[in-house]
């Protein structure tokens, strides 16, 4: 029996453009009969992803890159200097015998090759291939494949084990996601909006001879809504991907931080919306991952007291309860961070204050983590 810990967050995000589709207008989706703000879950990802570089050292992440070549044969330049002129050649080697095929960028002339698409490799990965490359060389054997191939499957970083790795020429190396990011959608009907701005040429401006008109003019498109997200964690399979539960449970703690307190960046220069949720409810489940978003299918109404806010967990934690009723599928645990007090947030589950919401999760999880998983 797996044990999984579901997120669920209630968020206002004021006007913004945070994640945009290829025309430039925010992302939305159909839900409900309406149209919603949407945000990807790929953008909240790599939201979440950059906050871990300030919680995590970088020797437990990934990067990921179609610049397989020269980031392997910079860390083999740097283990072996007497190696720089060949070690392009050697991490070329290195990815040929995992059957991962390489070609010439586009437009770049004697640049190092690339792999097709972008290809996830953590940290202790990159170290260890360098070595075994190194290795080769000083030797004048040829690489190990099976060895190769054996690094790849061993000690991923804590993105890797949580958002998953897909190698297109070889799935015996892909890794399954531990993590499941919802896309953010509205709770509410939502449209878009224009923003018409102008900006001054300022020596245009001083100048008495010239018209007063603006040195440039344009739109930018926005929208603004409460949000629903969600995601969800199979902790088991988390522990397997990292080797241990006690790396498990540290790699849950940062990642429910950074869910909780990323934004994904778009425009935040134009729009400075860096918000906290409203709402955050974690449940430890030993049963299956549930989504809330069907509360949401009937879209939420402002109240005159509290907007979509209130509203929005008022139709949660009613919905949370219609599920537990129907289905007898109860959550193990559930704790609750909330900006507000309510019927609504005390039917929701055990309060606590977000410092404290890390800490409890890993009090409520830790006995549930698989003791063959745990770090010998």
């Amino acid at each position: 029996m797996s044990t999984y810990v579901d997120i669920h967050v209630i968020q206002s995000v004021p006007p913004s453009c945070v994640n945009r589709d290829d025309s430039g207008s925010p992302k939305s989706a159909q839900y409900g009969g309406v149209r919603r703000l949407r945000v990807s879950s790929q953008s909240w990802k790599r939201a979440t992803r950059l906050y871990f570089n300030d919680r995590l050292d970088a020797s437990e992440l990934g990067v990921r890159t179609k610049r397989v070549v020269e980031t392997l044969a910079s860390r083999i330049a740097q283990k072996s200097p007497e190696l720089s002129e060949s070690a392009v050649a050697l991490a070329e080697d290195v990815f040929k015998a995992a059957k991962i095929k390489l070609s010439a960028p586009r437009g770049k002339k004697d640049a190092p090759q690339e792999s097709g698409y972008l290809l996830f490799l953590s940290a202790s990965q990159i170290d260890r291939l360098a070595d075994l490359a190194v290795g080769s060389s000083r030797s004048g054997e040829a690489l190990d494949a099976k060895q190769v191939k054996k690094i790849f499957k061993e000690t991923h970083s804590v993105d890797i084990a949580l958002f998953g790795r897909m190698v297109a020429d070889d799935a015996d190396l892909n890794v399954d996601a531990a993590c499941q990011v919802a896309h953010a959608i509205s709770t509410h009907a939502a449209e878009n909006e224009y923003d018409f701005f102008t900006a001054v040429d300022d020596e245009k401006n001083r100048s008495e001879e010239e018209d007063a008109g603006a040195g440039m003019m344009g739109t930018v498109e926005f929208s603004s809504a409460t949000m629903y997200r969600y995601a969800t964690i199979n902790l088991d399979m988390l522990a397997e991907n990292l080797g241990g539960g006690a790396a498990a449970l540290h790699a849950l703690e940062v990642f429910i931080e950074g869910f909780c307190l990323s934004m994904p960046t778009g425009k935040q220069n134009t729009f400075a919306n860096r918000t906290l949720p409203e709402a955050i409810v974690v449940s430890v489940r030993d049963d299956q991952p549930v989504s809330l978003v069907g509360a949401f299918e009937r879209p939420v109404r402002a109240s005159d007291t509290s907007g979509y806010l209130g509203a929005s967990v008022d139709a949660l934690s009613a919905y949370s309860r219609t599920i537990e009723d129907n289905y007898g599928l109860h959550p193990l645990a559930r704790l609750v961070v909330s900006l507000n007090d309510s019927d609504a947030v005390a039917a929701l589950g055990e309060r606590v204050s977000f410092t404290e919401l890390v800490g409890r999760v890993h009090d409520a999880v830790a006995p549930l983590v698989d003791a063959e998983g745990q770090d010998s």
